[in-house]
């Protein structure tokens, strides 16, 4: 692929370019849970949104990506066992060892900043909730869903098949929820920029925030558009 175009899907761009995916955050075009709609229909929904201008960078921003000499790992031409593999290690890892962290400096910025700054509630909120939801997410991918694909993968059986997908359609629902309150605290921290003057603390606590935004966005990619599609 050359040069993305208005028909092509958020999820298509990503997967031959993976940074797309900044670019989408910016301009919070949904690339993961809601990724199967051409980008016209979102430009079209989004009258916020300048569809050529965004356009226009995407593919300046690829073009530069290529003439680098960048290469993308095609997920979809390896094993289902390769791809778990890679998301188990690369994804989940990283979130079981960062949220309790990560916690910690969202309560201390809520505790000593949250009376000046009252959208630091729904962030502790919000960040919680996403806690709650997302770890027994991991559990139930790593202990049922994932053994049941490394086993069809090597029997073909049909009951596998059917149970893997009930265990799909409950992962995308939860994908969903994590989603929205990934948005709501991208929303909530203007993108996680953090305000004029903030102490390290609370600059820390933004930034590690749009690194799990970041880690979570592409888990949930790699499972909805490649996983669970093939």
């Amino acid at each position: 692929m050359d040069t993305f175009r208005v028909e092509h899907t958020p999820a298509e761009v990503v997967k031959a370019f993976p940074k797309a995916s900044d670019l989408f955050k910016e301009a919070r075009i949904d690339f993961c849970c809601g990724g199967d709609q051409p980008l016209q229909a979102v430009f079209e929904k989004r009258q916020n949104i300048d569809g050529q201008a965004v356009m226009d960078t995407l593919n300046k921003a690829y073009q530069e990506w290529q003439e680098a000499g960048h290469q993308n790992i095609d997920w979809t031409v390896v094993s289902h066992t390769e791809l778990i593999t890679h998301i188990v290690e690369h994804h989940h890892r990283y979130l079981e060892q960062e949220l309790e962290p990560l916690s910690q400096f969202v309560t201390k910025i809520f505790r000593v900043h949250g009376h000046n700054h009252p959208h630091l509630k729904q962030l502790y909120q919000n960040f919680h909730t996403f806690k709650a939801e997302i770890e027994p997410h991991l559990v139930t991918e790593e202990q049922e869903l994932f053994p049941l694909i490394r086993e069809y993968e090597q029997t073909g059986d049909a009951q596998l098949k059917r149970d893997i997908e009930t265990l799909n359609d409950q992962m995308e629902e939860e994908h969903q929820k994590v989603g929205e309150l990934l948005k709501d605290m991208r929303d909530l921290t203007n993108g996680f920029t953090p305000p004029e003057g903030a102490c390290n603390s609370y600059r820390i606590t933004y930034a590690r925030l749009a690194e799990l935004e970041t880690h979570t966005l592409q888990h949930i990619y790699l499972e909805n558009h490649i996983l669970f599609k093939s």
